[in-house]
């Protein structure tokens, strides 16, 4: 059994989550549905970040203690992976004792293997990044292009670590191993601010007292990206109790992050490992921003969406699909109201949701719910032939909305056979049951394979459609049952016997009443 590792960025707790969170989860989500569908070994992280100057400073203007706003959003945090019909195996926090052992001990022996000295820092700083900037990343001056602020000048004695060492075993890595940063244009650019020179960075920080002590120096504390990075290893050693899971899991199959994180996660967190003597991860997945009215979506900016009023309306379904359809996962791309209830209402209510309802129907009128079992129709093979393994490479890639795009042709096809056959009129027709036979066998077990390969975006619908296409009511449908896994992704390999009668899966939503 294969073993695989995802994780999503730790999320900052200065304030409550929002969409552009939900968007890097649910597609960790995705891939580790899919991975377990495989019949892999598979363990799922996400948690929040809790340390450092932009936590200290919302604290303060919220008139509360560092700790009190962690605890209070790292709930918030914790309460959205469940509405999101998210499976992580765990969920990490940065201020647990556990996690700050596990830093103490890995930042020493970084220390021990020569890459830590103490200096002083002078230069401009963002203090909601909590990052030093170069003058290469600054805008306008002295503004953080993320963010639009002024940037602080800081001046003060920090123990640093030695990155400049590492410069050549960066880019090393980077030749060996073209596929450790993609998509490519992130890989490039991360690869371009390492040729460029890199320069030493502060590890710790001499100002602040909410972080993770420096066990040599009690007047410092590690500088938060850090302490945050390392939350990818040190949670395989307390996740479950009484084990540890590195021998398994390390090193991590995919960190999936967002593009304003890629310095720290493409550069430092190898160079990190690297002086550690740790392997480094196979894969880090960036991808772009969820834009509104053109800008990332952003708590400090204050354009964000609700999730919560999305699933509330819609269902967590809905908002999975949407999100991995409609905006390429690894490219920028603009959200909206409009966008999304045009997506749902055409694919989901109509193509999916409708072939669904349609096929069903037809079983129950025509042969009282007993599915033909007669070999699919051959006309529809090649339409079908080879789609499983191209799912699976896709998504074994991270590239999730090609992988989406190719099931969803199948959809599509499907609803063409429908057109083409009407059954309707072959159930009229002298001498032409055989015929009638073959075609709802064929739409049936069609639906079955798209349905099986759908289920990592769409888990909770496509869970009771299989229901309705004979898997047992009393039984539930998990990655792991057999009726979702993956092998059966094709069609032919379980033609289904019988079908029962279910409600719209996507219901089309009522436009308000004028008043």
């Amino acid at each position: 059994m294969a073993s695989f590792y995802v994780t999503t960025p730790i999320y900052y707790v200065n304030a409550a989550p929002h969409l552009g969170h939900a968007y890097t989860t649910i597609a960790a989500d995705v891939m580790a549905r899919h991975h377990r569908q495989r019949g892999d070994d598979v363990f799922f992280l996400t948690g929040t970040d809790e340390h450092g100057e932009p936590v200290a400073l919302a604290a303060e203007a919220a008139g509360v203690t560092p700790r009190e706003l962690a605890d209070k959003n790292a709930e918030r945090f914790k309460a959205l992976a469940p509405v999101l019909n998210v499976t992580n195996d765990f969920f990490i926090r940065t201020s647990d004792p556990e996690h700050v052992k596990a830093v103490q001990e890995v930042l020493t022996k970084v220390k021990d293997n020569g890459y830590v000295e103490l200096g002083t820092y002078e230069g401009w700083y963002c203090p909601r990044c909590a990052d030093f900037k170069s003058e290469q990343e600054i805008v306008d001056g002295d503004r953080c292009p993320i963010h639009l602020i002024e940037l602080d000048w800081e001046q003060e004695e920090n123990y640093f670590f030695k990155l400049s060492k590492l410069q050549d075993r960066l880019e090393e890595l980077y030749a060996k191993h073209p596929d450790f940063v993609t998509p490519s244009t992130r890989r490039n650019e991360a690869l371009s601010f390492i040729k460029g020179g890199l320069q030493d960075v502060s590890l710790t920080r001499g100002k602040l007292t909410w972080g993770v002590p420096v066990p040599w120096d009690e007047k410092h504390v590690f500088y938060v990206w850090f302490d945050a990075l390392l939350n990818y290893y040190t949670a395989l050693t307390y996740a479950k109790p009484g084990q540890d899971l590195r021998e398994e899991f390390w090193p991590a199959s995919y960190h999936l992050i967002a593009k304003d994180i890629l310095k720290f996660h493409c550069v430092f967190w190898p160079a990190l490992l690297m002086a550690a003597d740790l392997p480094l991860p196979k894969h880090v997945f960036v991808h772009g921003y969820l834009l509104l009215e053109g800008h990332k979506m952003s708590k400090s900016l204050g354009n964000v969406l609700d999730p919560f009023e999305v699933i509330d309306k819609y269902g967590a379904d809905a908002l999975r699909f949407y999100l991995l359809r409609d905006v390429s996962f690894g490219q920028d791309g603009s959200v909206s109201t409009a966008d999304f209830e045009k997506r749902y209402e055409s694919e989901l209510a109509n193509d999916f949701g409708n072939l669904a309802s349609r096929t069903i129907k037809m079983v129950l009128r025509y042969r009282d719910g007993a599915v033909p079992q007669v070999e699919p129709d051959p006309t529809l093979q090649p339409d079908f032939e080879g789609l499983q393994d191209r799912v699976s490479a896709l998504v074994g890639r991270a590239e999730l909305t090609p992988a989406l795009e190719e099931i969803w042709q199948r959809v599509r096809r499907l609803n063409r056979y429908v057109d083409e056959q009407a059954p309707w009129k072959l159930a009229k027709e002298e001498g032409r049951a055989a015929d009638l036979d073959r075609t709802l066998a064929t739409l049936v077990e069609g639906l079955r394979v798209v349905t099986v390969l759908l289920y990592p975006w769409i888990p909770e619908r496509a869970a009771t459609l299989m229901h309705a296409l004979g898997a047992p009511a009393d039984v539930e449908l998990t990655d792991t049952n057999p009726a979702l896994s993956l092998a059966t992704a094709k069609l032919g390999a379980r033609v289904p016997t019988h079908v029962t009668d279910l409600d719209p899966l996507f219901p089309k939503q009522q436009p308000p009443k004028a008043a």
